[in-house]
This record gives C-alpha cells, sequence and structure tokens, in this order.
C-alpha cells in the first residue's frame, strides 16, 4: 500500500509517494513562480500523474492521495481559498485533481491541520493528544490537537492566529493582517524591521546596508546574531508576541507541547529558551509546567508528512465502515 502527499507552499508545490510509515519512495518538487489559478493546478495535477506512474512502475498500490493547501478548504464544496495564490478563491481543487487521480480518493485540508498531523505522525507531537503547532513563515497559522482530534472550526477557520491580539492598543494595519502576524511572522520582522530603519536617520547599522524595502526575516535574524542593536529591538519584540502566544494556547488548550515550526523556525530555533522564558510569564502556571516548547522535529517537511498522514487517517475510516 501507498499513499501521495501534497504540500502546496506560496513558492513551490513538494509531493511524495510514501509507505505507510512515513518512508518515501519517490519525490517532486515544483516552484510555483508566481503562478496563479489554473497553472497551479495543473502543476499538482503533473505531479500526482508522475507519481501514479512511478507508483505502477515500483509495484505500489496508491490507495489515497493527501494535500495541504495554504489557506481555508471547503470540505462540502471542494474549494480551496488560497490569499497567496492568486486565482484560488474559492478555486474548485477537489474537481481539478479527480481530473488525474485515476479513481484514487483524494483529501485536502489546510496546511495547518496538516502541520499538526506531520508532527504527530512523524514530529514532536508522537503519542501526544493535546498540541499545538505555530506555524511562522510569511504569516503565522496554528494546528490544533485537542483530545486527540485536530479543531476546524465552523468554517475551517479555526488556527488563524495571526488575528491574535496581543496588543491592547488596536492599529489600522492590523485590519488586513492581524496583530500577531504584523509584528511576529516572517514579514512582520522585516516590517517592523523596515519602519525602525525608516525612522530611525542617525541608524547605520547592518539592516542599512540593504534598501529598506529589502529587508528579510533573515537579514534580522543574522544582524542580532551579530549584534546590532535595531534587530535586537525587532527580535526581542517578537520573542515577546511569541511567547505570549504560547502561554495563551498553553492556558486555553494545556497541551503537552507547543511546536514552533515554519520558515522562520529555521534559523528563529535558538530563541525556543527565550521564549519558554516569556510564556512563563503569561500562562497559568500548572498548564505551564505540563507542557513543553520546541522546534519541529521535521521542520519544512511537516505539512508534506501531515497531508500522508490524512491520506492514511481517511483510509482507515474507509476500512471502519
Amino acid at each position: 500500500m501507498a499513499i501521495i502527499a501534497i504540500d502546496l507552499g506560496g513558492t513551490k508545490s513538494s509531493a511524495a509517494l510514501m509507505s505507510h510509515n512515513g518512508g518515501i519512495y519517490n519525490r517532486q518538487k515544483t516552484e510555483i513562480c508566481k503562478k496563479s489559478g489554473p497553472a497551479v493546478s495543473e502543476i499538482i495535477q503533473k505531479q500526482i500523474k508522475k507519481l501514479i506512474q512511478a507508483a505502477k512502475e515500483g509495484g505500489h498500490h496508491v490507495k489515497a492521495i493527501g494535500v495541504s493547501v495554504p489557506g481555508i478548504f471547503n470540505p462540502d464544496k471542494g474549494e480551496v481559498w488560497a490569499p497567496n495564490i492568486p486565482g484560488w478563491t474559492n478555486y474548485p481543487l477537489g474537481k481539478e485533481l479527480e481530473k488525474v487521480s485515476t479513481g484514487i480518493p483524494i483529501f485536502i485540508e489546510s496546511d495547518r491541520t496538516c502541520y499538526i498531523l506531520g508532527e504527530v505522525w512523524q514530529g514532536n507531537a508522537q503519542d501526544c493528544r493535546n498540541a499545538i503547532f505555530l506555524a511562522v513563515g510569511t504569516g503565522i497559522g496554528a494546528g490544533i490537537l485537542v483530545d486527540g482530534k485536530v479543531l476546524h472550526g465552523q468554517s475551517n477557520i479555526a488556527g488563524a492566529t495571526g488575528w491574535m491580539a496581543l496588543n491592547r492598543i488596536y492599529r489600522q494595519e492590523y485590519k488586513k493582517f492581524g496583530c500577531f502576524e504584523y509584528h511576529a511572522s516572517g514579514d512582520g520582522l522585516a516590517r517592523v524591521a523596515r519602519d525602525l530603519v525608516n525612522s530611525a536617520p542617525d541608524y547605520y547599522g547592518l539592516l542599512r546596508r540593504p534598501l529598506p524595502e529589502n529587508i528579510t526575516s533573515y537579514d534580522v535574524i543574522e544582524a542580532y546574531d551579530a549584534g546590532d542593536n535595531l534587530a535586537i529591538t525587532v527580535i526581542n519584540q517578537a520573542i515577546e508576541y511569541w511567547g505570549m502566544a504560547a502561554a495563551n494556547y498553553i492556558s486555553i488548550f494545556n497541551p503537552e507541547v507547543v511546536i514552533f515550526g515554519g520558515g522562520v523556525f529555521g534559523p528563529a530555533q535558538k530563541f525556543i529558551p527565550l521564549i519558554q522564558k516569556e510564556a512563563e510569564r503569561w500562562a497559568q502556571p500548572i498548564a505551564f509546567r505540563e507542557a513543553h516548547i520546541e522546534a519541529s522535529k521535521i521542520g519544512h517537511e511537516a505539512g508534506l508528512y501531515g497531508a500522508g498522514k490524512l491520506a492514511l487517517m481517511e483510509i482507515e475510516k474507509g476500512d471502519k465502515e
């Protein structure tokens, strides 16, 4: 038995032919390169066709396909809303992929759901029934596992953590991104640094070297490591936000583990001890003592393994019915 897992991001689509225990027989990776609408769907369709062919050549029987998408999936209509992919507003991805699936059932979920499923299957949430995955990349989202089940909410929006309110004074800029995402996502780190550079004409540190509009989160973290005072200000503020968010999740959901992942963690893994210290200030004390705060064990593979786990869960569900 084999499964196909697809992890669609804002810049690339990763796909794999997997065994039932997570072994990978074949991989496909395709850059999206700012493609939109049907062009992105065509990339995924080509990956599925190649992996189905690879399965046949290897003597593997594909029983299900799991797909992780960077947005919200409506299971009733088979439609996806993905803000980072132009043209994917209520996009009929389910029907598009059925054109090439040769009758293999397809299951689609949001990336944040797949992130936590990936950690449960192959990462730092194995054997956990209560866990949080905080994905900090271009934006911020959370996969939430409670009593062994992933929370989805009424419209599959549960975990839209970028909109977590962590600043008492509301700013109009939060309307588009949300408070947490505005300050502490990958784009947020760059945004805050850019604002500080532009407002400090006497600053001649490391973040003055690129044009302010070209500053990235990686630039900020590198400047922090080099002792740049402005970068230290940006990162220290982000650590406060990351710690407060972790504390809120610990206090509300009483998880066994809060996992930080996504593109920023990565290079921001070294801040986990400081995030833990900040979270301890805010969290319910008994719940905090029962929780671990860790970086993702499987890193950028979390969405791919989560898509695989999604397919396996649906197979198991079908076998029981």
